[in-house]
């Protein structure tokens, strides 16, 4: 299997399955003499593990980080860090009923196509549950990345959502609230919808807004390279996500031109940020926002009908524990994919910055 890897310098490769002994990864290209705040890294983690709230799934890891290596009196050493988060709460036999039996909207059908064997516990390497791997990377990169402040959000579940400019937003309400909506009004109703959904055994989507404050200008290659997408590329790369737009997006196709452009002020910043702190595919110094749309849980607590490994047509049901809406956890996934990003562009930036 390819397309374990994600970054050129600040490079991250990850292992493991949803049921196995463990996940873990190496990063690579951290420079030396960082110093790590473990207990940091360790509440990233806590923020997207299981168990967490009523509106997630109920199953119970500790998501327990262990550093093997990179690491030494607190700091960096400039080798690749090893790490790993040992599996304690694995229920394979909540996956029997699936072993010959393709679910829709997972990637039962197209891994048994494209691999010929698949791990059917939980979705093996396609579970959610790697993504853990990408939040310890996430939170290195952040006391890396140190001035610059990466801030997810729920902005959305199902229709609901939420209309208020950024800057009547309370960003410090966002980790009171179980949804992780930064209106406390709103959060209530989107937890109470949440919770009527997983009573039908049905599952709702929703939308992740991301604000990137303080970035420097000059991160991203104008080419193939550009900032803008390689956060796309991150943020399709996270499980049931179907969407990333950044800036205006798609509401700026109903503008003009002299109502979209971007008027540069005597201090070098900008009068709006339609741009989305991004021009040329290089930041400009503003703000960097985008929004991301993640795709209702494919596993439902209902009958469905589907096919089996012998194209028979059967009917199946959901068993085990599972999320009835994704975005709430999804929030510090979002966040450590654009660390991520900001990261590798800024080792990329200084080692040009020394070459001139």
């Amino acid at each position: 299997m390819a397309g374990n890897s994600f970054g050129n310098i600040f490079k991250l490769t990850t292992y493991g399955e949803s049921h196995g002994n463990s996940i873990g990864g190496i990063l690579e290209g951290c420079p030396a003499n960082l110093n790590l705040n473990l207990e940091a890294i360790q509440k990233e983690l806590d923020r997207r593990k299981p168990g967490q709230s009523s509106i997630v799934t109920q199953r119970k890891e500790s998501d327990t980080v262990e550093f093997l290596s990179g690491i030494f009196e607190g700091k960096t050493t400039g080798t690749p860090i090893a790490f790993q988060i040992k599996n304690k709460d694995q229920k394979s036999k909540d996956y029997s009923h699936i072993k010959e039996i393709y679910r829709p909207s997972h990637a039962d059908f197209t891994y048994d196509k494209k691999y010929g064997h698949r791990d059917y516990r939980g979705g093996g390497r396609s579970s959610a549950r790697e993504t853990a791997c990408r939040v310890v990377a996430g939170a290195i990169a952040k006391q890396l990345l140190q001035d610059i402040q990466i801030i997810g959000f729920v902005s959305s579940v199902g229709e609901i959502s939420l209309e208020q400019s950024f800057e009547k937003l309370d960003f410090k309400s966002i980790e009171e609230n179980i949804v992780r909506c930064p209106d406390p009004e709103m959060a209530t109703t989107m937890e109470n919808y949440i919770k009527s959904i997983r009573k039908e055994g049905d599952t709702v989507g929703g939308t992740v807004t991301c604000i990137i404050k303080n970035v420097p200008m000059g991160l991203g290659e104008p080419v193939f390279d550009k900032l803008h997408a390689q956060l796309g590329k991150a943020m399709l790369s996270i499980n049931a996500v179907k969407g990333f737009e950044y800036g205006s997006g798609f509401e700026g196709t109903k503008m003009r031109g002299s109502e979209h452009n971007d008027r540069f002020l005597e201090n070098e910043q900008t009068q709006t940020n339609f741009s989305g702190g991004i021009q040329g595919g290089i930041s400009n110094g503003m703000d960097i926002y985008f929004k991301v749309a993640f795709k209702p849980v494919a596993t439902l607590m209902q009958k469905q009908t589907t096919i089996n490994k012998d194209a028979e047509k059967v009917e199946m049901q959901g068993k085990g524990r599972h999320d009835p809406c994704v975005v709430p956890r999804a929030v510090p996934i979002v966040e450590a994919m654009a660390a991520l990003v900001l990261a590798d562009f800024y080792l990329l930036q200084k080692i040009n910055s020394e070459k001139i």
